[in-house]
């Protein structure tokens, strides 16, 4: 079984209080990009390709190729995953889960605000339970991913969701931007949670709201009245971002953003010619790496 593992980006992200856990409560809105696109001989540049089949053997076995995963092999959410559902399953069972191979080739890339590590688990999961007879409900399964992320259970769901939270409080939304032209820009630095966060005053978190005016409001005023929380202290750590943004909307976005907690910004245009310039430009720029899409 092979499965495309998408992406998702931030439609806005306000950080809306500090829980008694340390984490910090969201409110944003996630939307899917990259389902279903490509092909093994040549996936959208953002997607990764993930394998599973069973396995005659008395353990799994993992292969990672593409974009170097940078954490010991016990870290990986692949490996997180397959845990996590073996002690469901025999929980579930009484049986020992079967023996799998699990090759996973990585093209999104990490600390950019895409879910990458996210999806890999969440897409693991799926895949595992497609593969042993779909024996847990959506419900369960939305369960079992949020013991991996908080951003996985998301992509259980994969469609466009208000979040709420820690991001695992989710909401489908009617929101479609089908038709519309995706730019991404990443510079060749990730940003980290802690660096993420660590620039979030506390004393003054954002109302509790959620972006869900995304549905509603006409696409062209989300530039104004939908925000990032992360973009203002990171923005001043990284000029770069700042200017990736500004490039955007000088090739003629009518939205741009950082995803999440970044450092991935993308752009949403209305038509292809002013996409592809972005994109021309932003591949151009060194140590940039740029991807475009029609959603």
């Amino acid at each position: 079984m092979i499965s495309f593992v998408n992406a998702k980006i931030n439609i806005g992200l306000y950080v809306t209080g500090r829980r008694a856990d340390g984490y910090h409560d969201l409110s944003t809105v996630f939307y899917p990009i990259g389902k279903l696109s490509g092909s093994p001989e040549s996936p959208w540049p953002f997607s990764d390709i993930l394998e599973i089949t069973p396995l005659d053997a008395e353990s799994h076995e993992f292969s990672f190729t593409g974009t170097p995963i940078a954490c010991p092999p016990e870290k990986n959410l692949v490996v997180k995953a397959v845990d996590a559902f073996e002690k469901a399953y025999t929980g579930h069972t009484g049986n020992k889960l079967p023996r799998f191979d699990i090759r996973l080739d990585k093209h999104i890339p990490d600390g950019a605000g895409l879910g990458g590590g996210s999806a890999d688990a969440s897409f693991t999961l799926k895949m595992l339970n497609g593969l042993t007879g779909n024996i847990f409900s959506d419900s369960e399964m939305i369960r079992l991913a949020a013991s991996l992320g908080a951003d996985c259970p998301f992509f259980i769901i994969n469609r466009p969701c208000a979040a709420a939270g820690v991001g695992e409080i989710l909401r489908p939304i009617d929101l479609d931007l089908s038709g519309k032209w995706l730019v991404i820009l990443k510079p060749s630095f990730g940003i980290s949670t802690k660096e993420a966060f660590s620039g979030i005053d506390c004393r003054h978190l954002s109302e509790s709201r959620c972006p869900v005016s995304a549905e509603t409001l006409l696409l062209e005023s989300w530039r104004d009245s939908i925000l990032n929380d992360f973009e203002p202290h990171l923005f001043y750590n990284h000029p770069v971002l700042k200017s990736i943004k500004s490039s955007l909307y000088d090739s003629g976005a009518i939205y741009a953003q950082m995803s999440g907690s970044g450092s991935a910004v993308y752009g949403i245009f209305d038509d292809e010619s002013a996409a592809s310039k972005a994109y021309v430009n932003g591949k151009s720029s060194e140590g940039t790496y740029s991807a475009i899409m029609k959603l």
